[in-house]
């Protein structure tokens, strides 16, 4: 049950990744970030969407399809569904992998950097926009943060800005 509600809920958000992808614009993925993407694109071709066409089916034997509201529920969902199936796929279609390197000296997409923000050790991996998970510590190359951090080197200080303001932060490693 836990894997229909994070399906559904990135379902759900179909409108905002699909308007956030052009036809030819580079999606920066982890080898991680592809098997993810490869994962739910499979189980929405092969369980979601049939889960949905038995629903939709169900509600056509119930008759009076002017009023039936499971059948425009089932039917919404289906065109959730074929919508992310659309957006996967245009994903992988134009994905350039983030291969990182473990002897940068500088931060790349796919470094994960040890920095000292505010008196306190953080560390965050760089990742693409489409990727990134603020509460797991991947944060977006396109972020503040991720765009400060970019090739900067071990004991550089940066200054992160942002809309609101700007902090001064220290590279303690690299990896």
């Amino acid at each position: 049950m836990a894997r229909k509600s994070t399906v559904n809920s990135k379902i759900t958000s179909t409108a905002s990744t699909t308007s956030e992808l052009s036809l030819k614009q580079a999606v920066f993925l982890t080898p991680a970030g592809v098997s993810r993407i490869k994962e739910e694109l499979a189980f929405l071709k092969q369980v979601k969407s049939r889960e949905v066409a038995q629903r939709i089916a169900f509600a056509r034997e119930m008759g009076g399809l002017e009023e039936n509201v499971e059948f425009d529920a089932a039917v919404e969902e289906q065109g959730l569904v074929e919508a992310r199936i659309v957006s996967l796929e245009q994903m992988l279609k134009h994905v350039k992998l983030i291969k990182h390197e473990h002897k940068e000296t500088s931060v790349t997409m796919g470094s994960t950097v040890s920095l000292k923000l505010s008196g306190v050790k953080q560390k965050y991996t760089i990742v693409g926009k489409f990727e990134a998970n603020p509460a797991k510590k991947m944060i977006s190359n396109e972020s503040p943060i991720g765009l400060a951090l970019l090739g900067a080197h071990i004991g550089d200080d940066i200054e992160v800005k942002t809309p609101a303001s700007s902090y001064q932060c220290r590279i303690l490693e690299i990896d």
